[in-house]
């Protein structure tokens, strides 16, 4: 077990990546929207191949686009910023191999959304978890009545090297905007290869398939 976490940690830390301590909480700032999804979106905006979707931008001026994306808020007044202790999360995979879709809903008054979410993934093969890089979308205005649903999607790189790969078990979402992040549970294998975490980037919440 602690050579496959010193692997993994080999490959991450050559990347110019830093890992952090676990923090096992719930409401644990670890990937917010400022913070840590920013610093791996910068550390990674030079790489090539998956990651060239990387931009690196705060979420408050991610695009131009103020068209509200899943969710209308059926006329009610927008009482600010979701909440983390007022949205429901849930995840599936997507159709296409490597994407995973997580879903946002709202179970309080009507409020929105604009921006990336930090995502950190982890693993118990590794010491610290591997934050989300940003793609280059634009963010649409989310507004999310009670009862509404809105979807992002994160972008990793399926283990079809042959080798058994590190099992990511869980991922923490801090939604935009926001301090406080909900662990959720999946079941991801990456391989373990140079640049394979640079592969890891998330879109806006509101695009792709809602």
């Amino acid at each position: 077990m602690r050579a496959r976490k010193l692997t993994l940690a080999a490959v991450a830390l050559a990347a110019g990546l830093s890992l952090t301590a676990c923090q096992g909480n719930e409401d644990s700032a670890a990937g917010t929207n400022d913070d840590s999804s920013a610093a791996a979106s910068s550390s990674s905006s030079s790489s090539s191949g998956g990651n060239s979707q990387a931009s690196g931008k705060n979420a408050s001026d991610t695009g131009d686009s103020t068209k509200a994306a899943e969710g209308t808020g059926h006329g009610q007044i927008n009482t600010g910023p979701c909440k983390t202790a007022n949205l429901a999360f849930d995840s599936a995979h997507g159709m296409g191999e490597g994407t995973l879709i997580v879903s946002m809903r709202n179970t309080s008054d009507t409020c929105s959304l604009k921006g990336f979410p930090g995502v950190d993934l982890r693993s118990e093969e590794a010491s610290g978890p591997l934050s989300a890089s940003r793609s280059n979308l634009s963010s649409p205005s989310v507004v999310l009545g009670n009862g509404e649903t809105t979807r992002f999607t994160l972008h990793y790189p399926p283990n079809n090297s042959g080798g058994s790969g590190v099992d990511v078990t869980s991922i923490d979402v801090t939604p935009p905007n926001e301090t406080h992040s909900t662990s959720l549970k999946v079941g991801l294998n990456l391989p373990v290869s140079d640049g394979a975490d640079q592969k890891v980037y998330v879109d806006p919440v509101g695009t792709g398939k809602q």
